[in-house]
């Protein structure tokens, strides 16, 4: 069964162990899933079955926008509700302070990740070496913030929207707005609305033709060269520069990379969606 569709993850249960549910509501065997959220993060998670979980690193899902609650005052080792430290009292700020400070961080941020994050240090999870007591220094990582936007603000909770590039760590925008504040803080909410085109629609079925990132490109030689993985030449193809191609035949579709007049294989005979 080759599906793509997109879940609302709950709270409080890891990306992994809610792929595990829906495999058993779907009865299949090989499934994935794409962009882990935190356990305590809702919302949008793309998952695909069968042939398209090869489409994962092929799919347009920048940006990406988020929903995010801080807590001014709460302070959490995770910058989450998971590990709450201590809660203290704090004034209330000017919402005009509030709007300057996250159109403040809007473009090219270099930050430092959470610690409880499942960035790799020496071939281990982060949040692995934080949870058994260990700790460790995560070199700074990039991140593009297309906008920050308040929601409203109801001390001492401030909710903000988020439309960021791949990557992006919302409990590190987070911090950053409590300490451009002056005070601890963390996030008490987190919900992903989309990915780039992917958003919550009741786990409906999705056409990958519809949401793969590389163009597409027209064939006009024998379609059986393409569906038998031949030696194909750019001169019997609409677009012959260098890049990735999605291309069609009758039931199938390859993506096909060119570089330098020759052209590669990424993915072959993919089925296409048949519909409901």
């Amino acid at each position: 069964m080759n599906l793509l569709f997109v879940v609302d993850k709950p709270i409080f249960v890891s990306s992994n162990r809610y792929l595990t549910a829906v495999k058993r509501r779907y009865g299949v065997k090989k499934a994935g899933f794409s962009g882990t959220l935190d356990p305590f993060a809702t919302g949008a998670l793309i998952v695909a079955t069968g042939q398209y979980t090869k489409l994962f690193p092929y799919l347009a899902k920048t940006p990406k926008t988020y929903r995010a609650t801080l807590w001014l005052g709460a302070e959490s080792a995770s910058l989450d509700i998971e590990n709450i430290r201590s809660i203290r009292d704090v004034p209330r700020f000017d919402e005009g302070r509030l709007r300057e400070i996250l159109a403040s961080l809007e473009g090219e941020l270099e930050y430092l990740p959470p610690k409880y994050s499942a960035k790799k240090i020496a071939g281990e999870r982060a949040y692995e070496v934080m949870r058994r007591g260990g700790d460790l220094e995560l070199p700074t990582v990039r991140s593009t913030i297309h906008e920050l936007k308040l929601l409203h603000y109801r001390h001492p909770f401030v909710t903000f929207e988020a439309t960021v590039g791949e990557g992006t760590y919302i409990r590190s925008l987070g911090e950053m707005i409590a300490d451009a504040l002056g005070v601890p803080g963390t996030l008490s909410s987190l919900r992903r609305l989309r990915e780039g085109k992917f958003t919550i629609d009741a786990e409906q079925a999705l056409d990958p033709l519809e949401y793969l990132a590389p163009p597409k490109n027209r064939y006009f030689g024998d379609p059986k060269w393409l569906e038998l993985g031949k030696k194909l030449q750019p001169r019997f193809f609409e677009k012959q520069g260098n890049g990735l191609y999605v291309v069609e035949t009758d039931a199938h579709f390859s993506i096909l990379e060119f570089r330098d007049g020759t052209i590669s294989y990424r993915l072959n005979r993919i089925e296409k969606y048949k519909g409901e």
